[in-house]
């Protein structure tokens, strides 16, 4: 892709019209690499564009090859250096890559404070790469609420694995592994219980564990907590499933790092992905939920019309007199929709 990390392009102008019928072209040149449109079409996005079902319905005959990787874990354990590395790592096998880094919103601004974007330097002039960061805008799972839609466009534009980092907010960041292949769980020595705190949220959602700044003192008491937990039991217990493997990493290495021994992992479960048939479910799942997203924000906002109408303070009314019951009312409005 030409241009590496990207520059956030201006908003389409004109008529609606004539922006749609600029659509194809769009897509012609995001599919052929073209940095500029790949951040227009993401931009459109993440602004819900009247076009973003333009965009949707030409990005569809494109999508669905490129492997989705996430990586999760509390701030600090160097989810960005990883990211880096991997990046480096795939595109010595001459894959082109995707990353969405989803940074914190700011308070002022609400966009993403990019902190991502700058940690990833070393690949801002590579053609093969593309980099975009995204702000929460306070959506909860430590994605943004965008995010799946974006994927889409980097895997139409032809990108070989997308590698998604979350915010970086802890055990809640649970969205990432209902939108990834294979999600990575990163943990750092001298967390202390926190990975008895975090083991009913994040560490139940890894494909591998991945123990970074494994040079520090407690990496071996990481570890040994991580096998302890996975003793157990949970969904890697049933029989034919996966168990996740634990990693150590010095990501910010340059040579004997440990990422190589990450990238072979990551190839272990996408063979098992394919031999078991998870690979399909995940994907069908993560479909079944984009789809289940949109008809529920599209719910929301029908909701949002009837708000103080005639016919919900009708419904009201009869609640309070006692002629129906809460329920019975919600269904008779959802009727009406």
């Amino acid at each position: 892709m030409t241009g590496g990390t990207e520059q956030t392009a201006a908003p389409a102008t004109g008529r609606r019209g004539r922006r749609a019928a600029d659509l194809p072209t769009l897509v012609e040149r995001a599919r052929a690499g073209d940095a500029r449109s790949v951040a227009r079409l993401i931009s459109l996005v993440e602004d819900a564009s009247p076009l973003l079902r333009d965009v949707a319905a030409a990005l569809a005959p494109y999508t669905g090859s490129a492997r989705v990787i996430g990586l999760t874990g509390p701030p600090g354990v160097g989810k960005s250096t990883t990211t880096t590395a991997l990046v480096r790592a795939f595109r010595a096998r001459g894959q082109r890559v995707g990353v969405l880094a989803v940074d914190p919103s700011s308070p002022f601004s609400g966009g993403a404070l990019l902190g991502d974007r700058v940690r990833m330097q070393d690949h801002a002039g590579d053609p093969g790469v593309f980099i975009r960061s995204m702000a929460s805008r306070g959506h909860l799972g430590g994605l943004a609420w965008a995010t799946p839609q974006a994927l889409r466009v980097l895997d139409a534009a032809g990108c070989d694995v997308v590698l998604v980092e979350t915010v970086g907010v802890g055990q809640s960041e649970l969205e990432v592994a209902s939108l990834a292949d294979t999600t990575l769980v990163l943990l750092a020595p001298g967390m202390g219980d926190g990975i008895q705190a975090a083991k009913a949220g994040i560490l139940e959602v890894a494909d591998v564990f991945v123990v970074n700044k494994a040079d520090r003192d407690g990496a071996d008491e990481t570890v040994r907590d991580l096998r302890s937990m996975l003793s157990l039991g949970g969904r890697h217990t049933r029989a034919g499933a996966w168990r996740p493997p634990i990693v150590r990493t010095v990501a910010s290495r340059d040579v004997d790092s440990g990422v190589d021994e990450v990238l072979a992992r990551i190839d272990e479960h996408a063979g098992w992905l394919a031999s078991s048939g998870e690979g399909d479910r995940r994907r069908l799942e993560r479909a079944a939920r984009e789809v289940e997203a949109i008809a529920v924000t599209g719910l929301r906002e029908r909701m949002g019309e009837v708000g103080g109408s005639v016919a919900l303070e009708a419904l009201a009314g009869r609640v309070v007199a006692g002629e129906t019951d809460p329920y019975r009312a919600a269904d008779e409005l959802i009727a009406q929709l």
